[in-house]
């Protein structure tokens, strides 16, 4: 991490570049079909240039490729996520995660790339750990904000309410990315949703 602060204004635009060509190599050919080769053709890049970047190689890059992936499972929330200061708005967002799934399919990078790094490495495991930590943050927000204009109930438990709606869109997430079928992960949402509601 240190050396990413350090990086001059065009060596962070190469950085990026890679890790973009990279993601964009991994969604078209899958990640066991994407060499170093294939995203030093793609960004143009020499093969000194990548392992300045990445010295490690390709798990390095695959791990910078990761972070990109769950930073726009957040991003791709937004502003709704945000923004969770009505019934309205909680419905806007639900509408959000749902299109953001059908959008994406069967395939999903981010749990690709984290089961070919190993879901036990510590560096996919920090990713996906602090991608969760964020989203339940900002559904807690929602909630606490909820609480605050007497649209919920304050003996609730925020971040375990937070929590369990996390897990029924992961767990509806899994169910679309094994079957193709989204119903899931709409029921958890609209239950999940709902409950909080009483």
């Amino acid at each position: 991490m240190g050396a990413e602060r350090t990086l001059t204004r065009k060596g962070a635009a190469t950085r990026q570049r890679i890790v973009e060509g990279a993601a964009a190599e991994i969604r078209e050919r899958g990640i066991a079909a994407t060499t170093l080769d294939d995203v030093r053709a793609r960004t143009g890049t020499s093969k000194s240039q990548l392992f300045h970047y990445f010295p490690e190689g390709k798990d390095q890059l695959l791990l910078a490729v990761a972070q990109q992936e769950a930073d726009r499972v957040l991003s791709d929330q937004q502003p709704q996520l945000g923004a969770l200061t009505s019934w309205p708005a909680w419905q806007a967002w639900r509408d959000r995660v749902v299109a953001r799934y059908l959008a994406q399919g069967c395939d999903c990078p981010l749990s690709g790339l984290t089961a070919q790094l190993g879901r036990n490495s510590p560096g996919a495991q920090a990713v996906v750990s602090e991608l969760i930590a964020q989203w339940q943050g900002e559904i807690a927000a929602g909630i606490r904000h909820m609480q605050g204009i007497g649209e919920i109930d304050p003996a609730l438990d925020a971040d375990r309410s937070a929590a369990a709606l996390l897990a029924g869109i992961q767990g509806g997430v899994m169910v679309m990315l094994a079957t193709g079928n989204i119903g899931h992960l709409e029921a958890a949402l609209d239950i999940g949703i709902a409950s909080l509601r009483r």
